[in-house]
């Protein structure tokens, strides 16, 4: 009975001499037209939790996602071009812009205090990766995850409209800056 359950439990089910692997729908990344799942992350503080779906609920906004908080290409280039270009995104409707990824609020709220992101993109934590898996969009690349200790987020940028998203773009790599960055996305609004 025990080798049973523990078998369930990985997804095994044994008929006579022959296994059976039970699997799950694939998860598809996610789409235009799809409505962001509503995941919790955190917010300047790990008490501070803010609900995704929400978040864009009735409002026009840019979800920027990252690999990490004071990495080289989301210091230098990302999270600064939506901030630069912060005035530009609101004339053109944009009511919101967050920035999400795989930290620790307390990394978040500082990396944003160093971009001077204040005001004008909030710096979401996805601690556990949840937000990254549920739109699957994780960034598992072995040396990254060496580099930086855990599975991350790929970079993105989406737009999105009353929690649908309209546009959406995901960097070939995961990593690069090919498509992300506020210069590509602010011509989609």
């Amino acid at each position: 009975m025990r080798q049973l359950l523990d078998q369930r439990l990985w997804g095994i089910v044994r008929f006579s001499s022959r296994q059976i692997h039970r699997t799950t729908a694939a998860a598809m990344p996610i789409q235009v037209g799809d409505k962001l799942p509503s995941i919790e992350v955190h917010e300047g503080d790990p008490h501070t939790i803010v609900n995704i779906a929400d978040l864009f609920k009735g409002k026009k906004g840019i979800l920027i996602g990252v690999p990490g908080a004071f990495t080289p290409a989301c210091s230098e280039s990302h999270l600064p071009s939506f901030i630069k270009k912060y005035d530009e995104l609101t004339k053109k409707g944009i009511e919101i812009i967050a920035c999400i990824a795989v930290n620790d609020a307390f990394v978040m709220k500082a990396w944003g205090k160093d971009q001077k992101a204040e005001g004008k993109v909030r710096m979401l934590a996805d601690p556990s990766g949840n937000f990254a898996r549920a739109v699957d969009l994780v960034l598992d690349k072995e040396q990254l995850v060496a580099a930086l200790g855990n599975k991350r987020c790929k970079r993105f940028a989406m737009v999105i409209e009353d929690g649908v998203v309209k546009k959406l773009n995901v960097e070939p790599d995961g990593t690069g800056v090919t498509c992300s960055l506020a210069a590509h996305v602010s011509p989609l609004i």
